[in-house]
């Protein structure tokens, strides 16, 4: 049972990194070309929208793997042994 826990927090992981990077990029662009389209603002708006949704899209990615990090290094941590459990 602990190793599909394992195996379904992974997956977990992976959709959210999916998400944390494409919502950013997607959303922020889509904000340029609104901008530009029906305010009528010039085209460096989509381009500023670009930006924004690489800087929000690498923010998303950094913290993702920080998260992945911390979880391999909990794996790694071997379990603890109780007070009346020596070997």
């Amino acid at each position: 049972m602990r190793g599909y826990v394992k195996v379904v927090s992974y997956l977990v992981w992976l959709t959210q990194l999916g998400l944390s990077v494409a919502v950013p990029l997607a959303g922020f662009i889509l904000l340029g070309v609104w901008l530009h389209n029906s305010r009528g603002w010039g085209a460096w708006a989509v381009v500023v929208g670009i930006v924004l949704g690489l800087v929000g899209g690498a923010g998303g990615l950094y913290n993702s793997m920080k998260t992945l990090n911390q979880m391999l290094k909990q794996d790694e941590t071997p379990p603890t042994q109780g007070y009346n459990h020596h070997d």
